[in-house]
């Protein structure tokens, strides 16, 4: 009856109210004036950082940072690694964003797409990173089209050639007598940034969008 008793006098002792755990009373919680000028604790600021992999280096104006490349539209150039390694090829497109380039009738990969529509056959597009080649799985589909597309390649894995002797060489710069600041070739001194390349060039662009609407048509 004794040990009743002290079990009974122990239960009357324990507190559950609502703020309160274990039967130990929490004492109320006192938020300091969000009044200013009466703030009693000094408030810590969140501060959010952002990883370095998390997004890309921007402006101001929120553009993205453009690489400097020492290969322009239009060279002649040589892939030094990869499994593409000793072709030469011309440069169609450049992105300086991250500073990768599109060689003509180079690198290129498999990936097949499924047909969306009924009767309509899928295609097999030739577009994938080479140090990326290894992740991509390859199917086998019943109806397929094929379509070439070159992928990107890292600026840093081509150098320039030179089609007259042969070798490729590092880049160089100088500037001219008449004041022009040209590209040329270290090995054989050749310059690269002549007026003759650059109306080639131009000319080519031009003929390809009239060519696309002529087809179009």
């Amino acid at each position: 009856m004794a040990a009743m008793a002290a079990l009974q006098s122990s239960m009357t002792g324990l507190s559950l109210s609502s703020n309160s755990f274990l039967g130990q009373r929490f004492s109320p919680i006192t938020f300091p004036s969000l009044l200013p000028g009466k703030s009693t604790e000094k408030q810590c600021p969140i501060v959010m950082k952002l990883k370095r992999w998390e997004r890309k280096k921007c402006k101001p104006n929120s553009l993205p940072i453009l690489q400097k490349m020492h290969v322009k539209l239009g060279d002649t150039v040589q892939i030094i690694t990869g499994s593409e390694r000793g072709k030469v090829g011309e440069i169609t497109r450049i992105f300086k964003h991250n500073s990768t380039v599109i060689v003509k009738d180079l690198n290129l990969k498999t990936k097949h797409v499924k047909s969306r529509e009924e009767g309509e056959p899928g295609e097999i597009i030739k577009v994938v990173l080479i140090s990326l080649a290894s992740l991509y799985k390859f199917f086998s589909i019943s109806e397929t089209s094929s379509r070439n597309i070159e992928g990107p390649i890292h600026s840093s894995n081509v150098m320039l050639y030179s089609k007259d002797q042969k070798v490729a060489s590092r880049v160089g710069h100088k500037v001219l007598d008449n004041g022009n600041k040209v590209r040329y070739l270290i090995k054989t001194g050749e310059i690269i940034d002549s007026s003759e390349n650059w109306k080639k060039l131009k000319e080519e662009t031009t003929k390809k969008p009239e060519e696309a609407a002529a087809a179009a048509a």
